[in-house]
C-alpha cells in the first residue's frame, strides 16, 4: 500500500507540474509587489484577486509580468529600492509622494524602462549615472526634488529620450553638450536650478525640440540662433538669467511658436520684425532687459497674442496704431521706457484688454473719455507721464477696475465723484503729484474694498469726508501736501497711519498729527438745519437747565424722526426699484433633495440686491446672507462681473456644480444649488454663522478686549490644510486661498470656500484674465509673476501666509512692514532686524502659556517652509496637514 501511495503521488505531481511551474515563475514579481506594498503602505494592494488587478499595476497579458507601476500622488513614503526588481517594467511613475533619500542606482537595471517619473518628492543627492543604462527610456522626469550636482554625462547615451525634465532642484554645472546629440529630444526643462554657462549652440540640432524652459538659472551668453532652425519650437522660456546679445532674427522661422518669455536678462538690440511671422504667438515677455528701438508694428500680425510685456527697457517712439487690431490681447505692459506721444487711442480696439500699464514713459495728451469702452479693464496704470487735462467723468464706467494709478502727471480739475462707482477697486487709487483741486468727493467712501489711497501733493481743500470711515480695508493712506482742513477720521485705517500721511495740510488736526482739534473751528458734517438746531440749543443753555432739557428733548426727537424718515425713504426706494425691475430667473436648481422645499430662489436673488446682507467679498465673488421664507439661512455667492461670461456656458457650469455638490469633506464648502438671471450667476451654500477667518483674526482682534484663541486658530488652519489636501488629491488647484475665503461654522471649524471657481474659471478660454487667477493681494506666491499658472505649491504658499496671520494677528499687507514688504518678507527678514522668533508672535497669545508659545513656534517653522521662495522646497499639502496635526497632538 505504501508503494501505491507513492505511485499515486507521482501521478498527481506530474498532472500539476505545469501549474506549479507557472506559480514559481510568478513568484518573484508577486513577492516583490507584496514587499513594496508593505514598505510603502500602498492602498488597495493585496486585498482581492490577482496582483495584476491591483490599483496602479498593468501586466503583460501573456506572461503576467508587471510592465507598468503607477503610484503617483498617493502621499506615500518609504524606500523604493525594491522597485528595481520588477525587471519587465516599461513605465514607472512615483511622482507626487513624500519619498526621500537617494535615487536608487539599481533603477538602471530596468533595461525595458521607457517612462520614469520621480518628480515632486524629496529625493536628494546626485542623479545616478546608472540611469544612463536605460537605453529604451523615452521620458525622464526628476523635477521638484532636492537633487544637487551636475547632470551626469552618462545620460547622453539615452538616444531615444524625448522628454527630459529636471526642474526645481539644486543642480549646478552647465547644460551638457550631448543634449544636442539627442535627435528625438522634444522637451527639455531645467528651470529653477543653479545652472551656469551658455546654452549649447547645438541644442537646436534636436530636430523634434518644441519646448525649452530654463528660467531662473545663472545662464549667460546669447540665445542660440539654432534653436529656431528646425522651425518646431513652440515654447521658449529663458526668464531670469544673465543672457546677453540680441533676439535672433531666426525667431520668425517658428510659425508654431506660442510662448516667448525672455524677461529679466541683459538682452540688447531691437525686436526683429520677423516676429510677425510667428503667427501662433500667444505670450511675449521681454521685460527688464536693455532692448531699444521702436515697438515693431509686426506684432499686430500675431492675432492670438494675449500678453505683450516690454516693460523696463529702452524703447522709444510711439505705440504702433496696429496693436489695436489685437482683439485677443489681455495684458499690454509698456512701463519704464521712453515712449511718447498721446495715449494710444487705438488700444481701445483691444476689447479683451484686462491690464494696461504704460506708466513711467513720456506720454502726453489727455485720458480718452472713452477709455472704459474696454469693458474688461481691471488694471489702468498711467502714472509718471506727462498726461494733462481733467480725469474724465466716464472713468466711473470702468466697473471692473481693481487698480487706478494716475499719479505723477499734470492732471487738473477736481476728482470726479464718479470714481466712487468703482466698487471693485481694491489694489490702489493713486492720484498723487498732480494739480487737482477742489474737495474730496464723499462718494469715495463707498470704496470699501480699497487697500491703498494716495491723493498727496495736489491742491485739494476742505474736509476729509466723514464717509471715509467706511473704508475699513485701507492699509495705506496718503493725504499729505494739500490744503485739507478739519479732523482726521477716527476710524482705524486713518488713526494707525503715520503722521507723514497727513503732513503739509495746515488745517488738518487729530491724533496722527498729535494735535487736538479746536471744536469751534470744525465744520460739522450735518446740513445747515442741524447746525441751526445746535446753535439754538447752545443759546438756550444760558437760560437755565430746565429750558435746556426741554429744548434738548425736542431736538433729539426731531433728529430721531428725521433719521426714521430717511431710513424709510431709502428702504422704499429699494423696494420700489425691485418691484419695478424684478430680475428674471433664467435657470436655477437645488441639488439637495430635502432642501428643495425650503429654498426660494427669488428670495436668494433679492438678498444679493441689498448691501446690508453682504458678509464678505473676495477676488471672484461677493457673499451674502439670505433668509428663506421657510426660515432657512443660506450663503449666496454672487460671482463678480469679470466672471459672468461663464453663464453663457450654462450646461458646463451646472454640470461642474452638480459634481462638486457630491464632494464629501467637512472642510470644503460645496454648493447646494445655483441661480442664473440676466448676466449674473449665484451659487447657494449652507449658512455658516461665524463669519470668516479674516474677521476672526482682524476684526475681533481690533477690539480692545478679546479672548485669546490660539487653539481655535490652530484647529481652523488645520481644517484649511485638510480641505486643500483633499482637493489636491483630486487634482484640483484652488485659485484664491486667503483668510477671507475661509468660513467658520457653528463650532468654529474651518470651511474653505470658492472651490467651484477652479472648475468654472478657465483663463485659457477667455473666461478670466491672466492676472485675475492670481488670487488675493498678499497671498500670491512670487513665482506666479512669471509662470502665470496656479499650482499646488502656490496653494501651499498661500496657506503659509494664513499660518503667519494666525501667529502674528497681522494682515498680509501692512504699512508697518515698510514699502515693498509684505507679511512673508517681514517674517523671513526678522533675523536681519535682530528679532527673535518670539518677537514676531502675537504677544497676547504667546504669553498665555508655555504650551501655546511652544506650539506657535513650531507652527512658525511650518509657515516658513510653506512660504519658501522656491516652490520645490515647500512641503506638499498632505505633509502640511501631518506637521500641524503632530504639533496639535504633542
Amino acid at each position: 500500500m505504501g508503494g501505491a501511495f507513492w505511485v499515486l503521488m507521482l501521478v498527481l505531481c506530474s498532472g500539476f507540474r505545469s501549474k506549479f511551474d507557472l506559480a514559481v515563475a510568478l513568484l518573484p514579481d508577486e513577492a516583490t509587489l507584496m514587499a513594496i506594498g508593505k514598505e510603502l503602505g500602498v492602498p488597495g494592494w493585496g486585498v482581492n484577486g490577482s496582483f495584476c488587478t491591483w490599483p496602479g499595476i498593468r501586466c503583460d497579458g501573456e506572461n503576467s509580468a508587471v510592465e507598468e507601476l503607477d503610484l503617483s500622488h498617493l502621499f506615500l513614503r518609504g524606500e523604493v529600492d525594491l522597485v528595481s526588481e520588477l525587471a519587465a517594467l516599461k513605465r514607472l511613475d512615483l511622482s507626487g509622494n513624500s519619498f526621500r533619500g537617494l535615487i536608487p542606482p539599481a533603477l538602471g537595471n530596468l533595461s525595458e524602462l521607457e517612462f520614469l517619473d520621480m518628480s515632486m518628492n524629496k529625493f536628494f543627492g546626485y542623479i545616478p549615472k546608472e540611469l544612463g543604462s536605460l537605453r529604451n527610456l523615452r521620458a525622464l522626469n526628476l523635477s521638484n526634488n532636492l537633487l544637487i550636482g551636475e547632470i551626469p554625462d552618462e545620460l547622453g547615451s539615452l538616444e531615444k529620450l524625448e522628454e527630459f525634465q529636471v526642474s526645481s532642484n539644486g543642480l549646478n554645472g552647465s547644460i551638457p553638450l550631448w543634449l544636442g546629440n539627442l535627435s528625438k529630444l522634444a522637451v527639455f526643462a531645467a528651470y529653477e536650478n543653479n545652472l551656469v554657462g551658455e546654452i549649447p549652440e547645438n541644442l537646436g540640432n534636436s530636430s523634434e525640440l518644441w519646448s525649452l524652459n530654463l528660467h531662473s538659472n545663472w545662464l549667460d551668453g546669447k540665445i542660440p540662433e539654432s534653436l529656431f532652425a528646425m522651425g518646431k519650437l513652440e515654447v521658449l522660456i529663458l526668464t531670469q538669467n544673465r543672457l546677453t546679445g540680441a533676439i535672433p532674427d531666426e525667431i520668425g522661422s517658428c510659425k508654431s511658436l506660442s510662448s516667448i518669455r525672455i524677461g529679466n536678462n541683459n538682452l540688447d538690440g531691437v525686436i526683429p520684425r520677423a516676429i510677425g511671422n510667428a503667427s501662433s504667438l500667444t505670450y511675449f515677455e521681454a521685460d527688464n532687459n536693455n532692448l531699444s528701438g521702436e515697438i515693431v508694428p509686426e506684432f499686430a500680425r500675431c492675432s492670438n497674442l494675449t500678453l505683450l510685456n516690454l516693460a523696463s527697457n529702452g524703447f522709444i517712439g510711439r505705440v504702433p496704431a496696429e496693436l489695436g487690431n489685437l482683439v485677443n490681447l489681455q495684458e499690454l505692459i509698456l512701463s519704464g521706457n521712453n515712449l511718447y506721444g498721446e495715449m494710444p487711442s487705438s488700444i481701445l480696439g483691444c476689447k479683451n484688454l484686462n491690464k494696461l500699464d504704460i506708466s513711467n514713459n513720456r506720454f502726453n495728451g489727455t485720458i480718452p473719455a472713452v477709455i472704459c469702452n474696454i469693458s474688461r479693464l481691471q488694471y489702468l496704470v498711467l502714472g509718471q507721464n506727462l498726461i494733462k487735462g481733467e480725469i474724465p467723468r466716464d472713468i466711473g464706467n470702468c466697473a471692473k477696475l481693481l487698480e487706478l494709478h494716475l499719479g505723477s502727471n499734470y492732471l487738473t480739475g477736481s476728482i470726479p465723484r464718479e470714481i466712487g462707482r468703482l466698487r471693485n477697486l481694491q489694489i490702489s487709487l493713486n492720484l498723487s503729484f498732480n494739480h487737482l483741486h477742489g474737495s474730496l468727493p464723499s462718494e469715495l467712501g463707498k470704496l470699501d474694498k480699497l487697500v491703498s489711497i494716495d491723493v498727496s501733493n495736489n491742491q485739494l481743500s476742505g474736509l476729509i469726508p466723514p464717509e471715509f470711515r467706511g473704508m475699513m480695508s485701507l492699509i495705506e493712506v496718503n493725504f499729505s501736501n494739500n490744503l485739507l482742513t478739519g479732523p482726521i477720521p477716527e476710524s482705524v485705517p486713518f488713526q494707525k497711519s503715520p503722521n507723514s500721511s497727513f503732513l503739509g495740510n495746515k488745517g488738518l488736526c487729530g491724533e496722527p498729527l498729535k494735535s487736538v482739534c479746536d471744536i469751534s473751528d470744525q465744520h460739522n458734517p450735518y446740513d445747515l438745519r442741524h447746525r441751526v438746531s445746535y446753535r439754538i440749543v447752545l443759546a438756550v443753555v444760558g437760560s437755565g437747565a430746565a429750558v435746556f432739557a426741554s429744548v434738548t428733548i425736542v431736538v433729539a426727537l426731531f433728529m430721531m424722526r428725521e433719521r426714521q424718515e430717511n431710513a424709510a425713504k431709502a428702504a422704499g426706494t429699494i423696494v420700489k426699484d425691485e418691484a419695478n425691475n424684478p430680475p428674471t430667473i433664467v435657470a436655477g436648481d437645488i441639488f439637495v433633495e430635502n432642501l428643495k422645499q425650503a429654498v426660494d430662489l427669488n428670495s436668494a436673488v433679492q438678498a444679493t440686491l441689498k448691501d446690508s446682507n453682504m458678509i464678505s467679498t473676495g477676488t471672484f465673488s461677493m457673499v451674502y446672507k439670505a433668509v428663506m421664507p421657510s426660515g432657512l439661512l443660506l450663503l449666496v455667492k454672487r460671482l463678480k462681473s469679470m466672471d459672468r461670461s461663464i453663464v453663457h456656458h450654462q450646461s458646463k457650469m451646472i454640470r461642474e456644480l452638480d459634481r462638486l455638490s457630491r464632494l464629501s469633506h467637512d472642510n470644503l464648502m460645496t454648493p447646494i444649488g445655483y441661480v442664473i438671471y440676466d448676466d449674473v450667476a449665484l451659487i447657494l451654500h449652507c449658512y455658516l454663522p461665524n463669519g470668516t477667518l479674516a474677521q476672526l483674526l482682524h476684526v475681533t482682534s481690533k477690539e480692545s478686549e478679546y479672548e485669546p484663541d490660539w487653539p481655535r486658530r490652530l484647529s481652523a488652519v488645520i481644517g484649511v490644510a485638510e480641505g486643500l489636501a483633499f482637493l489636491h488629491h483630486l487634482a484640483v488647484i484652488h485659485l484664491d486661498i486667503c483668510s477671507g475665503n475661509v468660513f467658520l461654522d457653528s463650532n468654529f471649524s474651518a470651511v474653505v470656500g470658492e472651490i467651484e471657481i477652479s472648475k468654472l474659471l478657465d483663463p485659457s478660454r477667455g473666461t478670466a484674465s491672466i492676472s485675475a487667477v492670481a488670487g488675493s493681494f498678499g497671498y500670491i506666491p512670487p513665482e506666479y509673476a512669471y509662470t502665470m499658472q496656479v499650482t499646488a505649491p502656490g496653494n501651499v504658499y498661500s496657506v503659509g501666509v494664513i499660518l503667519l496671520e494666525i501667529l502674528t494677528t497681522r494682515t498680509p499687507v501692512d504699512e508697518v512692514f515698510g514699502e515693498g514688504t509684505d507679511l512673508v518678507k517681514w517674517v523671513h527678514s526678522a533675523p536681519m532686524r535682530g528679532e527673535t522668533p518670539e518677537q514676531i508672535l502675537d504677544a497676547k497669545l504667546s504669553t498665555v502659556s508655555f504650551t501655546w508659545r511652544k506650539e506657535m513656534l513650531a507652527v512658525l517653522k511650518v509657515a516658513l517652509l510653506c512660504t519658501d521662495n522656491i516652490p520645490a522646497k515647500r512641503p506638499k499639502m498632505k505633509r502640511v496637514v501631518e506637521l500641524l496635526q503632530e504639533i496639535k497632538q504633542n
